[in-house]
C-alpha cells in the first residue's frame, strides 16, 4: 500500500488497537468500515460495498451507515457473533485545523448491548467470566444493564454446566492460555461468543486489588467476599475487560455478591431441562414451561427475579416462610393487590433506566419514564402501609419515594422531548434564567426591539427615534437630523445619511449579538443543562436501584398470590423433616393446557423411613412422567416460596433434585442415548443426599433387556441401601422384575398407573395406585398411535408365543411344525427373577373369570395361595 493519508493512518492505528472488532469510524455524520471490516459489514448488513481511491490500483473497500440510525445495524452485528467498535469524534471539527482526534468510546458484544430494543425486557444479559485453579473453577458474571454483579466458586465441570445453564451468559471471558478454558467442553462454549484477556488480570491479588480501589473498600470481607479465591480471580478478569471496552463509568454496578450452591436449592443441567422450568423441550420457549405459568409480573424488574426465585429455590425455611406469608396476605387482600398490581403496571426498567444514566447513554425521554414512575411510588408505599407481614414490611422501608430526584426532574425536563439530544426543546421554562432569556429573545425578537425604541425615545426625548435592522449593519437606532441635538451621550455614531444618522449602543449590540447566536446558544445549551440533570441523576443510582430491588420482589409476590387465587394453588407446608407428602397434587403446566380430559390429581408420600423408593409401574402414554415431573415442580414451587397447585403440600427441605427422564444422543458430547442415561445416573449417585430429591425414568432403558434390568435393579438398590444417598426417589420403569424390591427392601414401595381394559382396548385412568402391575401394554399404545391393524395382530400372536415360550427363530410358532417335525431344544437363556415354569402364572391363563361363580372363585383363590 502506498503512503496512506493522515486520516487513514489514523484509522490504522486505532483498528490496530481493536484487532478482533469491526471498527465504526466516525466521519460527519457517517459511520464508515475500511478493508475487511467493510467487506465483512456490507454481507452481513446487506449494504452497499464501494471503495476509496476509485480507479487506482490501490482500491481500498467501504461501506458507511449514518450515524444517528446506527442501532439496528451494530444489533444484527452483534446477533452475528461480531464485536463492534464506536470510534468517535472527540473534537469540534469547527474549531479544529487538520485531523480530527477519534477515540473508541465503547466496544459492543453480546455481552455489553445496552440498547434497549435489542433486549430481552424479562432476561438478564450476563457476560461471564470462568478461570480454573488448583482445581477449582471460579465464575462471576455481570449485567451492565442492571448493575448486577455476583461470584462464586464451583469443583467441577458438571457444576459449572448448570450455573451456566442458570446464568444463560451470551459472551464468556477467559484468560490467555487458561487451562480451564481449553479444557472446556464444546456444549458449554457453544452460542457463546468467547472473548480474551491477558493471564495477569486473573491474578489473585491483583484481583483483589482492582475490586477495592474500584469500590473504594479497604477490604473485601465487608463486602461479603472475601472467602473467595478464584472467584475473585474471575471478577477481576470481568471488571477489567468492561474498563477496557466500555471507557466510562462503571458506577452503577452494584457491589459484588458472592454466593454459594449450598445456599440455594441446587438444579443441574438436565434438572432444569427436563422440568421444562424457563423453556419447553419441544420449542426451547417461554410458553409451556414453569416460568410461563407463574409469571404474572407487570415490570421487567419482576420478570427478571422471577425467573431467578426459580433458578434458586430457598433452602432456608425462616426466608420461605417470609416468602409464603406475604404471598398469603397480598391473596387473601384481593382488593389492595389489584390496585398494588394497576400501580406497578406503570413502573418502567428502573435497573436498566438507571443504568443508561449512570453510562451517560440515556436520553431525556428516559428521564421522562423515571419520573413517571417515581410518581407512582407514593400510591404503593400507600398499599403497603395496609399489610403487616415481615417482608412486606421490609419491601415497603426498601422503597425510596425520592422525593428531591421527583422534583429536579419535575421542573427540569419537558413532558415531550424529542429523542435526540441535540435538537433542544428538552428543558422547562422557569429552570434556567439564562435559557428563558435566550428563548425570549428568539421567540419575542419584535417585542423586544419596540420596548427598546420606547424606553430609548422616552430617555432622549425624540419622537421620531427608529430601531431599525438590515443585513449590512444589524440592529441600529435611526435619528434625523433635526433631532442631534439631543443625541445621548452613550450613543455610538454607525453610518451618516443625507438626513439622519445612524448610532448603535452597548445595550443594542449585547442584544444583537444575542439574537445572532441565540438558537445555537439555546440547543447548546440545553445540552449542557441536560448533561448536568443526567449527573445529578446518576448520583442517586444506588437509591433508585434499591428501589427497583424492592419493587421486583414486591412485583413477583403480587402475581404469585394473583396465580395462587386463579388457579386455586394453596400454602404448602415447609419445614426441616423430610417428609413430601402432596395430596391431589396437579402439574402446574398441563392442567392450564386444553386437554381432551380433565386433568387427574394424585397424591404422593416420600420419606426417609417408610416410603423413601416408590416403584411405580404402568404403560407409556399413562401418565408417569407426569406425575413424577409434577411432585418435582412442586417441591421447587414450595421451596422458592410459591402456593402449589395441590389440595395440601408438606415439604421436607429438598437440597437438590435430581432428574434422569428422556432420551436422547448428544452429539456435542459425542454421546449415545445410553451414554447420556448413564452420565446422568452417575451424576445422580455420585452427588445425591439423604436430602435430595430423585425422580428416575426408564433407567437402563437404552441398552439390551436383561442390561438394563440389571443397572436399573443396582441403581435402585443403591439409592435404598447407601447411607447419605438414601434420598426421597420416585422411580419409574417398564421391568416388573423391580417390584419384587418391596419384599426385600422395607422403604421401597410399589405404585402404579391404573388402567382399565375393555374389548381389547386400554382406558387411562391417570391415577396412581398402591401396587404393582404386570403388564406394559405396549400393543394397546401402538394401536392407540395408529399402527397398521395386521402389525398389531402379528405382535399379539408373536406376544402370545413368547409368554408361552412356543417360539421359533423363524417367529412362527411350534405348533405350526409340520406333523411329525422333531421339537426345537429349549432356549437355555435363564430369567433373572422367575424360572420358567411358573404353574400359578399357567393356572391364571386357563381361567374363564366370565363363567366362574362365587364359589367356584373363592375355591381357585384358595388354590392360588397354595401355588404361592
Amino acid at each position: 500500500m502506498s503512503q496512506p493519508t493522515p486520516m487513514m493512518r489514523q484509522y490504522l492505528e486505532i483498528k490496530s488497537q481493536y484487532p478482533d472488532a469491526i471498527l465504526f469510524f466516525r466521519l460527519g455524520d457517517f459511520y464508515e468500515m475500511f478493508m475487511e471490516d467493510a467487506v465483512t459489514a456490507s454481507r452481513v448488513l446487506d449494504i452497499t460495498l464501494t471503495s476509496r481511491n476509485k480507479g487506482s490500483e490501490e482500491q481500498i473497500p467501504l461501506c458507511g451507515i449514518p450515524y444517528h440510525s446506527c442501532q439496528p445495524y451494530i444489533a444484527r452485528l452483534v446477533e452475528g457473533g461480531y464485536k463492534v467498535a464506536i470510534c468517535e469524534q472527540v473534537e469540534d471539527p469547527r474549531a479544529v485545523k487538520g485531523i480530527v482526534r477519534r477515540e473508541v468510546v465503547r466496544v459492543v458484544t453480546p455481552g455489553l448491548v445496552l440498547d434497549a430494543d435489542n433486549l430481552s425486557p424479562k432476561e438478564n444479559n450476563f457476560l461471564a467470566a470462568l478461570i480454573e485453579q488448583q482445581g477449582r473453577y471460579g465464575l462471576a458474571c455481570v449485567d451492565i444493564t442492571t448493575g448486577d454483579f455476583r461470584a462464586t466458586e464451583l469443583s467441577c465441570l458438571e457444576e459449572v454446566r448448570a450455573e451456566l445453564a442458570s446464568l444463560c451468559p451470551r459472551e464468556l471471558v477467559l484468560a490467555e492460555g487458561d487451562d480451564a478454558g481449553e479444557n472446556l467442553p464444546g456444549d458449554l462454549l457453544e452460542a457463546r461468543m468467547r472473548s480474551l484477556v491477558p493471564a495477569f488480570t486473573a491474578e489473585l491479588d491483583r484481583a483483589r486489588n482492582l475490586l477495592l480501589e474500584f469500590y473504594g473498600h479497604g477490604s473485601l470481607e465487608g463486602m461479603g467476599c472475601g472467602h473467595l479465591s478464584c472467584g475473585l480471580s474471575a471478577a477481576g478478569m470481568i471488571l477489567h475487560y468492561l474498563r477496557e471496552t466500555q471507557k466510562q463509568d462503571l458506577g452503577h454496578l452494584r457491589p459484588l455478591k458472592a454466593y454459594l450452591s449450598g445456599e440455594h436449592m441446587v438444579l443441574d443441567d438436565a434438572t432444569r431441562r427436563n422440568l421444562e422450568l424457563c423453556a419447553s423441550l419441544q420449542e426451547g420457549r417461554k410458553r409451556g414451561s414453569l416460568l410461563g405459568v407463574l409469571d404474572r409480573t407487570q415490570t421487567a424488574m419482576g420478570g427478571r427475579k422471577l425467573r431467578h426465585w426459580i433458578n434458586y429455590p430457598l433452602v432456608d425455611v425462616a426466608a420461605i416462610s417470609e416468602r409464603l406469608d406475604a404471598v398469603e396476605s397480598l391473596l387473601e387482600a384481593g382488593l389492595l393487590r389489584m390496585d398494588l398490581r394497576e400501580a406497578l403496571a406503570g413502573i418502567q426498567d428502573l435497573e436498566r433506566l438507571s443504568s443508561r444514566i449512570s453510562m451517560a447513554h440515556a436520553n431525556a425521554k428516559d428521564l421522562v419514564a423515571l419520573r413517571k414512575s417515581l410518581e407512582r411510588l407514593p400510591a404503593i408505599l400507600a398499599l403497603l402501609a395496609e399489610f403487616d407481614g415481615e417482608l412486606l414490611s421490609r419491601l415497603r422501608r426498601d422503597i425510596d419515594p425520592m422525593e428531591d430526584l421527583l422534583e429536579l426532574i419535575c421542573s427540569a425536563i419537558v413532558d415531550e422531548p424529542p429523542f435526540v439530544l441535540r435538537e433542544g426543546n428538552l428543558i422547562r421554562d422557569g429552570f434556567n434564567p439564562e435559557l428563558d432569556e435566550l428563548r425570549a429573545i428568539s421567540r419575542e425578537g419584535k417585542g423586544y426591539i419596540a420596548r427598546l425604541e420606547a424606553t430609548e425615545r422616552e430617555r432622549s426625548g425624540i419622537g421620531s427615534l427608529k430601531v431599525r435592522f438590515n443585513k449590512v449593519f444589524g440592529y441600529y437606532i435611526e435619528i434625523t437630523r433635526s433631532h442631534l441635538e439631543k443625541v445621548p451621550g452613550d450613543y455610538e455614531r454607525k453610518q451618516t445619511l443625507a438626513n439622519a444618522e445612524r448610532y448603535v449602543t452597548p445595550a443594542l449590540k449585547e442584544y444583537e449579538e444575542k439574537v445572532l447566536t441565540a438558537q445555537d446558544r439555546i440547543t447548546e445549551l440545553e445540552y449542557e443543562l441536560f448533561q448536568s440533570i443526567r449527573q445529578r441523576t446518576a448520583a442517586q443510582g444506588a437509591r433508585i436501584q434499591g428501589t427497583a430491588e424492592a419493587l421486583a420482589g414486591l412485583d413477583v409476590l403480587c402475581g404469585l398470590a394473583d396465580l395462587a387465587q386463579d388457579r386455586r394453588y394453596v400454602r404448602p407446608e415447609v419445614d426441616e423433616s423430610t417428609c413430601l407428602r402432596i395430596l391431589e397434587g396437579r402439574h402446574p403446566v398441563i392442567e392450564t393446557m386444553s386437554l381432551s380430559e380433565g386433568f387427574v390429581p394424585n397424591d404422593v408420600e416420600l420419606d426417609c423411613e417408610q416410603n423413601q423408593l416408590v416403584i411405580i409401574t404402568g404403560p407409556n402414554m399413562a401418565g408417569k412422567s407426569t406425575f413424577m415431573r409434577q411432585v418435582a415442580l412442586i417441591t421447587l414451587m414450595a421451596q422458592m416460596g410459591s402456593f402449589v397447585p395441590a389440595r395440601q403440600a408438606h415439604v421436607g427441605l429438598v437440597d437438590r433434585i435430581f432428574t434422569r427422564v428422556g432420551a436422547s444422543d448428544n452429539l456435542a458430547r459425542g454421546q449415545s442415548t445410553f451414554m447420556v442415561e448413564m452420565t446422568e445416573t452417575a451424576n445422580i449417585l455420585n452427588n445425591a443426599s439423604a436430602r435430595s430429591l430423585m425422580v428416575l425414568d426408564e433407567i437402563g432403558r437404552g441398552t439390551s433387556t436383561f442390561d438394563g434390568v440389571s443397572i436399573a435393579w443396582a441403581v435402585a438398590e443403591y439409592l435404598h441401601d447407601t447411607p447419605g444417598v438414601a434420598g426421597r426417589t420416585l422411580f419409574a420403569t417398564h421391568y416388573h422384575e423391580l417390584t419384587e424390591l418391596a419384599a426385600t427392601r422395607p422403604r421401597v414401595k410399589n405404585f402404579n398407573i391404573a388402567v382399565r381394559e375393555w374389548n381389547e382396548q386400554i382406558i387411562f385412568l391417570r391415577k396412581i395406585v398402591p401396587g404393582a402391575t404386570s403388564h406394559s401394554y405396549g400393543i394397546q399404545v401402538g394401536r392407540l398411535a395408529g399402527l397398521p391393524p395386521e402389525v398389531i395382530a402379528r405382535a399379539r400372536e408373536v406376544l402370545r408365543n413368547l409368554e408361552s415360550g412356543e417360539f421359533e427363530r423363524s417367529g412362527e410358532p411350534r405348533i405350526a411344525r409340520k406333523k411329525g417335525a422333531p421339537a426345537s431344544a429349549p432356549s437355555p437363556q435363564m430369567t433373572l427373577f422367575a424360572s420358567r415354569e411358573d404353574p400359578l402364572r399357567d393356572r391364571l391363563r386357563e381361567l374363564d373369570l366370565m363363567h366362574t361363580t362365587p364359589f367356584e372363585a373363592l375355591a381357585l383363590l384358595q388354590e392360588i395361595k397354595r401355588l404361592i
